[in-house]
């Protein structure tokens, strides 16, 4: 524990029982030290907050406590019985879950097969029991309040419904102490609603939870303890009541800061800037002939910063994959600068003609994940530093270390592999990769899904900048606040049209979601609004 340590209020009352306890954890990777002397109490059936920028050591106390890692140093409790956990399996085997930021999931094999995976149920011949698994798979999905298919394969669902299958994926089986990395990520607000309803289910039960998250708002809500940890330090605790969001953002990065994306900016399109993206009437179909987009029609100015809302199946994400080229469209047109784009047109013409895409899920399609942060950067980009001798190596090494400077990347140096990288970092690579094809229009979706609030701000402040040098922007965000605080103007989906186009003033949370209601018509032809139930 270091010396700075500052208390929102007091510890743990010494007779509050603890299901775990780490006691002077360090760890130190390859000369790169992680934890420095960090002690952590898991508070008996409470939600226990760990929180901290990306880096700070979070995920890898996490990764210690559901035996992933071994401390290097330090020790670890369960009562007054010192712990030494080796593998996961040995921590699940005594109660010890841990849904990852990251998903870890096999998208082959289906919803039940994934929640049963490496601990299979079997009868007294060694036989797979699937009929059981489906039925407990059904019920733990239902008691979170989901009806999806558990026949389904993982690769066919959403990211938001993947989030789901991870974290039921533990509770199928008995924890007592359960770690969730960044739960709600990728989910709704009424998934959001659902899992904080089967927290309290687990907290009376007598389940410990320890909640990392960087929405701060979520964590005063739902937290009883807070622990604070910068650089790898533990620098702060608190109890529920006391602490406050002010208060953990001057922990994490020990200063003041405004939470407000862009504070103070003005709009960053001028009414007689040129369109930069014009798309009418575009019609994408799902593989069974269903509409994912249905006449969506829309313009952007050159420099305009422009956020999609809208709740989960909408079409954001679709809407994306079509401009990059991931999605073939079977109607409609899409100009870029005045230019006419072929709806058949490959992704690798579209990022010629100016587009990039940041996408939602960054493992499986924004980085290689064997690769250094250096070649991550590079990979999209060499025909940019080819010469006649070959490639051009002093530019590639400047346009790196600009990248990492600008977007804040913290890294030892470029050489160090990608997966060492927190989530937050792993994503600024992938915004620095696509800024350095040098698009005319950036698209990103959910830019800030695993960012802390001081990296969110600082990539928000980089697209600020970025407009107003004539970048078009484009972004999906499920955060409502972050659609409040980051645009200058919000197109609302819904069911795979546009709802509507809101400007900035005209922005307010009430009308966000009024407008990404579902509409139906009754048999009458009236039009009524319905609450999506996402």
């Amino acid at each position: 524990m270091t010396n700075d340590l500052q208390a929102a209020g007091p510890l743990p009352p010494a007779r509050a029982p603890l299901s775990m306890r780490a006691r002077n954890i360090s760890k130190v990777y390859q000369g790169t030290t992680a934890l420095k002397g960090v002690d952590f109490d898991v508070v008996h059936a409470s939600v226990n907050v760990l929180i901290g920028e990306n880096g700070a050591g979070k995920s890898t106390l996490m990764k210690i406590l559901a035996g992933i890692e071994q401390p290097t140093s330090g020790q670890l409790f369960s009562g007054d019985d010192e712990l030494t956990l080796s593998t996961p399996r040995q921590a699940m085997a005594l109660g010890i879950g841990i849904v990852h930021q990251e998903l870890n999931l096999c998208p082959n094999l289906s919803v039940a097969e994934n929640m049963f995976i490496g601990k299979e149920l079997r009868g007294r011949f060694g036989n797979v029991r699937h009929h059981q698994q489906r039925e407990l798979a059904r019920t733990t999905l239902l008691r979170m309040g989901q009806e999806i298919d558990v026949d389904t394969l993982v690769q066919d669902l959403s990211i938001g419904k993947r989030q789901i299958v991870e974290i039921a994926k533990v509770l199928v089986s008995d924890v007592r102490v359960l770690i969730l990395d960044e739960p709600t990520s990728s989910l709704s607000e009424a998934e959001v609603e659902i899992l904080f309803l089967l927290i309290a289910e687990l907290k009376q039960q007598g389940v410990s939870i320890i909640y990392i998250s960087h929405r701060l708002e979520e964590l005063i809500e739902i937290g009883d303890y807070f622990t604070v940890l910068r650089d790898g330090n533990l620098v702060g605790t608190g109890l529920k009541g006391t602490v406050t969001v002010g208060w953990l953002v001057e922990q994490m990065i020990g200063q003041q800061m405004t939470t407000e994306l862009r504070a103070g900016a003005e709009p960053s399109v001028h009414e007689n800037a040129p369109q930069a993206l014009r798309v009418v009437d575009l019609d994408v179909a799902s593989e069974r002939g269903s509409l994912l987009l249905n006449k969506v029609s829309f313009s952007v100015k050159r420099g305009e910063i422009v956020a999609f809302y809208g709740l989960m199946g909408a079409g954001r994400t679709e809407l994306f994959e079509t401009l990059i080229g991931l999605r073939k469209a079977i109607g409609g047109e899409i100009h870029i600068n005045g230019q006419h784009v072929p709806l058949r047109q490959d992704i690798a013409a579209r990022i010629q003609a100016g587009i990039a895409l940041v996408p939602e899920d960054r493992q499986k399609l924004g980085l290689v994940t064997g690769a250094s942060v250096r070649d991550n950067l590079l990979l999209p980009n060499l025909n940019r530093y080819q010469r006649l001798y070959g490639l051009a190596t002093p530019a590639m090494d400047a346009d790196v270390s600009r990248i990492i400077r600008e977007l804040h990347i913290k890294t030892e140096h470029a050489g160090v592999a990608i997966s060492s990288l927190s989530g937050g970092n792993q994503q600024k690579v992938v915004v620095g990769k696509n800024l350095l094809t040098d698009p005319h229009i950036l698209l990103l979706d959910e830019p800030t899904r695993g960012i802390d609030i001081k990296a969110r701000r600082e990539l928000f402040e980089v697209l600020d900048r970025l407009a107003r040098n004539g970048l078009t922007i484009l972004y999906a965000s499920s955060d409502l606040k972050e659609i409040l605080g980051g645009a200058d103007r919000v197109l609302v989906m819904c069911q795979g049209r546009i709802t509507a186009n809101l400007p900035r003033q005209q922005l307010s949370e009430a009308s966000l979601v009024a407008c990404s209601q579902v509409i139906r018509k009754d048999p009458h032809g009236a039009t009524h609004l319905h609450k999506e139930h996402a």
